[in-house]
This record gives C-alpha cells, sequence and structure tokens, in this order.
C-alpha cells in the first residue's frame, strides 16, 4: 500500500495485494472507501487486486478542482500508469459503476473488462433520484455523519464491520461528497455505450428492484452485456453477498483471460 501523486500534485491512496497476470480494479461508491471491498480480498489467492481511494475519498487527498468522473478516471488511469499496470478489469459497485464506465470510455485500452454490481449509467427514476437529492442536501448541511451511520448500517455484516466503515467513511469530508452525489446525479453515459468494446458483466440483487429497469438501457447499447441476479439480495453485494459476488467476479475474470 503506499500513495500514488498525481500530475496535480494529489496523492492517491492505494493497495495492491496477491498475484497473478489478471488485475482486478475495485472502484467504490461515494464516501464509501476502499474497505467497501474488504471482502473480496479472497480473490488474492487467484489474481491482483488494485484497491484505491478516489480523490477526497478515506485516505486520498484533493485539491479545489471540482471533482467529476471524468477526474477520477484520469485518476485511476495515472495510478495504473506509475504502477506498470497495463489493463484491468474494473469492478464498479453502485455510483462506483458509473466511474468504471467513464473510465473503460476515456481509456479504453485500460479496460479489458467490466464487472458491474448494481449499475445505473444515469439517474432516471424517482427513487434514485431521490436518494442522491436526499445525498446532496444532507451533505450540504454537514449532515455526513448522519450519510455514513446510515450507509455503514445498511451494508454491515458484523457490528464491527459497521463501526469501521462509519469511521472511515467520515474521512471524506462534506464538500467532497456534495461533489461526487451532484455529479452522480447529473451523470448520462447512455449515448455513449456502444464505444464501450470491453466484456460485461452486469450484477443485480434479485430484490434490488429500483434499478433492474437499467438492464434494458445496458442491452439497448451493450447487447453482448452478461447479466447475473444474485437471489434474495438487494443493493448490497460487495459486502452482504460476497461469496456469490466472488464467485461471478473471478468466473468473468477467467473468462476474459482465456479470450488473450
Amino acid at each position: 500500500m503506499g500513495y500514488i501523486t498525481t500530475h496535480d500534485n494529489v496523492k492517491i491512496f492505494y493497495r495492491l495485494v496477491g498475484s497473478g497476470s489478471t488485475t482486478l480494479l475495485f472502484i467504490h461508491p461515494p464516501g464509501m472507501g476502499h474497505i467497501t471491498f474488504k471482502q473480496q480480498l479472497p480473490l488474492s489467492r487467484n489474481f491482483r487486486l488494485l484497491y484505491i481511494d478516489l480523490r477526497g475519498n478515506g485516505r486520498s487527498e484533493r485539491n479545489d478542482t471540482p471533482i467529476s468522473f471524468h477526474l477520477l478516471c484520469n485518476d485511476i488511469a495515472e495510478v495504473c500508469k506509475t504502477l506498470q499496470i497495463e489493463n484491468v478489469i474494473a469492478c464498479g459497485y453502485s455510483n462506483g459503476s458509473s466511474i468504471a464506465l467513464e473510465t473503460a470510455l476515456t481509456h479504453p485500452h485500460l479496460i479489458k473488462g467490466l464487472v458491474l454490481a448494481g449499475a445505473f449509467p444515469k439517474v432516471n427514476s424517482f427513487t434514485l433520484y431521490m436518494e442522491f437529492l436526499l445525498g446532496i442536501l444532507t451533505s450540504k448541511m454537514n449532515g455526513i455523519s448522519l450519510i455514513a451511520k446510515s450507509i455503514s448500517h445498511a451494508h454491515a455484516y458484523t457490528k464491527g464491520f459497521e463501526k469501521e466503515m462509519e469511521n472511515y467513511f467520515l474521512m471524506t469530508n462534506s464538500q467532497t461528497l456534495h461533489e461526487m452525489y451532484q455529479e452522480g446525479l447529473r451523470y448520462d453515459c447512455t449515448a455513449r455505450l456502444h464505444k464501450i468494446s470491453a466484456p460485461i458483466q452486469l450484477v443485480y440483487g434479485q430484490n434490488d428492484h429500483y434499478v433492474h429497469h437499467y438492464i434494458n438501457e445496458f442491452l439497448a447499447y451493450l447487447p453482448q452485456s452478461k447479466i447475473t441476479f444474485i437471489g434474495g439480495a438487494k443493493h448490497h453485494l460487495p459486502t452482504k453477498h460476497f461469496n456469490e459476488f466472488n464467485t461471478i467476479i473471478s468466473d468473468f475474470a477467467l473468462k476474459v483471460k482465456s479470450l488473450d
């Protein structure tokens, strides 16, 4: 683990574990940090795992440049270049999937495949819109402790991890969180999806109904995408359904490797 300094002098925290010819890059949602994917560590037995805290999140720094997904994906590319990682399979969760999509669109040479959990290329449902709006308003009022408690409780598989995630979430300041929620709400890559050539594995919880309609949008532009549902699951796949999620990632990564 360590830090990579970007071209604009911002230190990005990373953790590189495991071995193997395939690197899995994990991209977290706003505020949650790389510990979102703590239960994916067993994958390091067969793959190299690259964890990062996005700019302004967790242990990573930021400067006065407003947060955008384009900026974040450029940070990802810089980290990989500095670590001499030629390509990755990007594993994005929730709004982290949007950042993974933007990375695939902006740096197509870097992305060998995409695993997207609970993904949406844009916000176009009332429920999701209200979630983002609530995050924007709460972070603007410096209510980050309330958001941290709510998200950590929703993702917790033990009391210990709940507290760990809450504390880690609080390392992100309100301004960064506010900007990320704003960017997430306005982001829309739907019309560009057809430009992605990397294979895609979409993963949804069987009971995560408010994002299921996005499957149709993905298939309209990326008809070769593979879709897998995890039975009995809602949205919190990396933390509460990690065994099934890890198997899906592993199977997909091996399939991508076989295409070389």
